[in-house]
């Protein structure tokens, strides 16, 4: 099994910035994509970003030119700098993984970022 860890969550004011953190760990063969969702009080979980291993990115258009995602493949991390933040971009944010090698999806527990002033 593969263990997600998220941190960097916390309040800002919009405007503001966030860096949240990724941290894969355990038995891991060979985590091909990771990614960022979130969920609102209400709404569906959602696309937020994600990241293979060749570096290619896709963004949900509401994040876009404002979010960037990262990886460290030789640390199996991933990063989200947020800037430009929102009070529509509170929610939790959950990382995602993906194993090529068991052909396992896997899930952190989330992080909660708050957007007010």
């Amino acid at each position: 099994q593969v263990q997600l860890v998220e941190s960097g969550g916390g309040l800002v004011q919009p405007g503001g910035s966030l860096r949240l953190s990724c941290a894969a760990s355990g038995r891991i063969f060979n985590i091909y994509q990771m990614g960022w969702y979130r969920q609102a009080p209400g709404n569906e979980r959602e696309l937020v970003a994600e990241i293979w291993q060749s570096g290619n990115t896709n963004y949900a258009d509401s994040v876009k030119d404002r979010f960037i995602i990262s990886r460290d493949n030789t640390q199996n991390t991933a990063y989200l700098q947020m800037n430009s933040l929102k009070t529509e971009d509170t929610a939790v944010y959950y990382c995602n993984a993906f194993d090529t090698g068991n052909g396992m999806r896997f899930w952190g527990e989330g992080t909660l970022v708050t957007v007010s002033s």
